[in-house]
């Protein structure tokens, strides 16, 4: 268990994500200016539950994800504009004092089956995966002609790619937050393939709207 500056966000964040924050609020200003100038610049994002990122008093969720900062600038007037990736995910064991920002008292949360995870995993789940995925990549390029279908590039590791799946697929906060709970790598590819399926349809019964 170790101390984590935290940015609670109303969404939930997934490992691989990339998260761009632009922070104007007082409290986030010492959170930016306290945070990227250390040599392991990192911190917490939690998704809010309930209320609103701007001004405190929300309730927030007890799982989230430690993000890296990759780029961080300061502008004249004291806005930051901060460029970060999210690495692992975590529980939220206690809150702390939002002075002089969020504060959390917090622990990994690696994958309750990883021990046995890749010894066990079906080839024939990893492909339904991949397979859903190249759905919404295909269906994304005849919603978008004009540009190139994009194309996800999944890890060898199946507990991770089943993350950048999710990322890619652009999947609801709904969704996000169940795949951000699923306790085990076997349960979250399961979970995450018939997301991403549904998803998959929804953006193909677009694309056949318009023909």
């Amino acid at each position: 268990m170790y101390e984590l500056p935290m940015f609670p966000l109303e969404q939930a964040v997934l490992p691989t994500s990339v998260i761009p924050l632009h922070i104007f609020e007082p409290r986030y200003r010492a959170f930016a200016a306290d945070v990227t100038p250390r040599p392991e610049p990192e911190f917490g994002i939690a998704p809010i539950e309930r209320g609103r990122e701007v001004g405190g008093d929300d309730v927030r969720a007890d799982v989230g994800i430690v993000a890296r900062v990759v780029q961080a600038e300061e502008f004249p007037d004291g806005r930051w504009a901060v460029v970060s990736i999210a690495t692992r995910r975590i529980r939220v064991i206690e809150w702390l004092s939002d002075d002089p920002y969020p504060r959390a008292m917090v622990e990994d949360w690696p994958d309750e089956d990883l021990a046995g995870y890749l010894e066990q995993i079906d080839a024939v789940d990893v492909t339904a995966l991949h397979q859903a995925v190249e759905r919404v990549s295909d269906a994304v390029g005849r919603l978008q002609p004009e540009r190139p279908a994009p194309k996800a590039d999944l890890g060898p590791d199946p507990a991770h790619a089943t993350w950048q799946a999710a990322v890619f697929a652009q999947l609801n906060a709904f969704d996000a937050m169940a795949l951000l709970q699923a306790p085990a790598a076997g349960e979250r590819l399961d979970l995450a393939t018939t997301l991403i399926r549904e998803r998959a349809e929804v953006l193909e019964a677009l694309a056949n709207e318009r023909g």
